[in-house]
């Protein structure tokens, strides 16, 4: 069952300022500089800010913006001068000469007159773009006879002059397939159905086509089977026909990477064309249109924007025709609005009602991958660009971390100039928590500057509740040489040796109730074709998890009486968390939640890491993902190459009942993104929190001292 995360009882953490009037607001990706080649352009800043009109998140006000508000309104709101205006719709001209034109139609139109690209030359330079529109316009018309592109591929396969159409695919009726495989795929899976990982490429590996030609049919409708059955689709003809609409339904074509919709009677384009990242050319000369949705600024891989023969607004003519087809991307992307942020995140009950269990046996673990800013790069492009900004994300990561109020936080990828100038002293004064911080490796080797941006694992615990014992930092390729068995492998140093991951071990004893708890924070490395490094560095995290926890088992001497004893590591409260880049059918999975790994597990590929590969990986911790009971989450990082699980809370069931998680987000919400981060998540992943009680056991346990008397 599933309720709101009662935040009622929590202290409210106040003093943090909401992003309204922020400078960021007052600048504008077009600030008078072009992105694409540093020309001036269009857009003038901003004559006013907007308000935030968001509801607060404990005592936070974060920023979020209706639907009919630009992020950044400027003097002449792009989003509303390329509203259609009121006009009777042009009809189709085929006369080559006419179709010379990107101008807005005659009439009560912006521009009175409709001009004609080849006469423009006299007031603009000959551009590049210009002839790129024309050039492909024109290959355009010439493909207007029925199935024109696939006529066309069959002769040059055949190697003889065109002679007669190629069957194609009935979109009504799956089972007529070209090649006699039936159209049945995997499809696009869901990653809202059991937790499974969901890939951006769903087809099927038997697929032998991913082409369809359907242009030059005078068709009036597509059905919506097309775009629910035929996911596998990477080319889409449907070219000159009498489309007057394309349903939304299209945005299902998530692999498509090009798309000729010309020569039909579009008036306007569904907003869902936005999710089809993998988009390079979009084509729609040839049509009525006036306007593009601004959610086609997700396209950030789209190469040509074809609108020749449109009765496009002139701003939009304008860019495209100086700038070219991914400067307008750019400029939609940039002034999309915002939209509203989703519901927020419900509480999910696991193991029972834990309100009649004593406060100070509850513990709240929260862990999130906040991406460093040396990451954010043009793999993120499909998000505009002040939402990718520092200052931006700072402000957005802050409430979302402290606003949870959890006892203890596991962060990873967090920049060593990050750390120190921003979440170790705002968390101390707004959330009273003391913290550790490890960078990785490499930080040894560079100069003070040069390594405020490398990034590390941080643990913040709420001093109030915790005392810090003792604490331990892991360098993966350091802690692999004190191995003798490893040593003798040359597989450790090509390949472990190379990667610097770090983790922070943290040993808290509970204030109230003395109970000692180990929290282990880790992250390991992010490739996937180093599977083996990854389990070879948790089996080396659970090692020194394991040695660390037997040197306090027993209470430090001179420690109270009623502190606990723990007969090993595996009756110690452990709690390992982070992102562990494996997916819920990994060997690490397999490993932290089974407690071994056969020394022949696949992730171990062909390499030899000593008894890792010999005898395989054992221990007693008995782990459990807090989320186990769900078969975990739909994602923890979402972006346009992959969808998955990659970040896991794990405490042993020896000392904790797990009495609550953090569920998913709005599913209808993921529906409309393409990726995080976005303007209303700061990171690619997004943050799990649990809840844990402390077992009877494991707080009862006491030493025996016997007490002795004088005569």
């Amino acid at each position: 069952m599933s309720a709101s995360f009662d935040k009622d009882k929590e202290s409210l953490v106040k003093g943090y300022s909401p992003m309204h009037d922020h400078p960021l607001q007052h600048q504008i990706y077009y600030n008078n500089t072009n992105a694409v080649n540093g020309t001036s352009n269009m857009v003038s800043s901003p004559s006013q800010s907007p308000a935030p009109s968001s509801p607060s998140m404990v005592g936070y006000h974060i920023p979020m913006y209706g639907n009919s508000m630009a992020r950044y309104p400027v003097q002449m709101n792009l989003a509303q001068k390329l509203q259609p205006q009121q006009q009777p719709p042009t009809s189709m001209n085929h006369n080559p000469l006419a179709h010379h034109s990107l101008a807005a139609p005659t009439g009560n139109s912006p521009v009175s007159s409709h001009m004609d690209l080849s006469t423009m030359n006299s007031s603009q330079p000959n551009t590049p773009y210009l002839a790129r529109q024309l050039s492909y316009a024109q290959m355009s018309r010439q493909s207007a006879s029925p199935h024109h592109h696939a006529r066309t591929a069959a002769a040059l396969a055949r190697g003889t002059p065109l002679s007669s159409t190629v069957t194609i695919t009935d979109p009504n009726n799956p089972s007529k397939t070209l090649s006699g495989l039936g159209a049945k795929t995997r499809g696009k899976r869901d990653p809202y159905e059991e937790g499974v990982p969901a890939k951006t490429n769903s087809s099927n590996p038997l697929q032998s086509w991913s082409s369809l030609d359907m242009g030059g049919m005078g068709l009036q409708n597509l059905s919506s089977t097309l775009f629910n059955a035929y996911e596998f689709l990477t080319t889409l003809y449907v070219n000159h026909n009498n489309l007057t609409y394309l349903s939304g339904a299209i945005g299902n074509l998530s692999n498509l990477k090009v798309l000729d919709a010309s020569g039909n009677k579009l008036s306007s384009i569904p907003p869902e064309l936005g999710l089809l990242v993998q988009l390079r050319e979009l084509l729609l000369f040839d049509n009525n249109l006036v306007t593009l949705p601004t959610e086609l600024g997700a396209l950030y891989q789209l190469e040509t924007l074809g609108l020749e023969g449109n009765p496009i607004h002139a701003d939009l003519k304008s860019l495209l025709l100086k700038e070219g087809s991914q400067a307008v991307i750019v400029s939609l992307r940039e002034n999309c609005p915002v939209g509203m942020p989703p519901p927020e995140r419900e509480w999910i009950i696991v193991d029972g009602d834990s309100s009649n269990d004593d406060a100070n046996d509850k513990l709240t673990v929260f862990s999130y991958n906040t991406l460093c800013q040396k990451y954010v790069s043009a793999q993120y492009a499909y998000a505009p660009s002040w939402a990718l900004t520092w200052e931006y994300r700072k402000e957005l990561l802050i409430p979302e971390i402290l606003g949870w109020n959890a006892d203890v936080l596991c962060l990873q990828e967090v920049g060593m100039g990050e750390y120190e100038n921003c979440f170790r002293d705002e968390f101390k004064k707004l959330g009273d928590y003391d913290s550790l911080f490890i960078p990785k490796t490499r930080a040894k080797t560079m100069g003070e500057k040069e390594r405020l941006v490398v990034d590390g694992c941080a643990t913040f615990f709420r001093s109030s509740k915790f005392r810090l014992l003792d604490h331990h930092f892991i360098e993966y390729n350091q802690c692999s040489l004190r191995r003798d068995d490893f040593k003798k492998t040359a597989d450790i140093y090509n390949r472990v040796m190379t990667q610097d991951n770090v983790a922070v071990l943290a040993m808290l004893e509970n204030k109230q109730n003395k109970a000692r708890i180990l929290v282990a924070n880790s992250h390991s490395h992010w490739d996937p074709n180093f599977a083996d490094v990854k389990l070879v560095q948790v089996g080396l995290l659970i090692e020194e998890v394991t040695k660390f926890a037997q040197k306090h088992l027993k209470p430090s001497a001179g420690a109270p009486a009623d502190m606990p004893v723990y007969e090993s590591a595996s009756q110690m409260p452990i709690i390992v968390a982070g992102d562990f880049n494996s997916v819920p059918e990994s060997g690490v999975y397999e490993f932290l939640s089974k407690g071994y790994v056969r020394q022949d597990h696949e992730d171990f590929g062909n390499y030899a890491y000593g008894t890792y590969t010999s005898e395989g990986l054992s221990h007693d911790l008995n782990l459990r993902s807090a989320y186990s009971s769900m078969n975990e989450l739909p994602f923890t990082n979402y972006t346009p190459t992959y969808k998955g699980v990659l970040d896991y809370i794990f405490p042993s069931t020896n000392s904790f009942s797990i009495s609550g998680v953090m569920g998913p987000i709005d599913k209808e919400y993921m529906n409309r993104q393409v990726g995080f981060p976005n303007p209303h998540f700061p990171s690619d992943h997004i943050p799990i929190m649990a809840e844990l009680v402390l077992k009877s056991p494991a707080k009862e346990k006491k030493e025996y001292r016997p007490m002795f008397t004088k005569d």
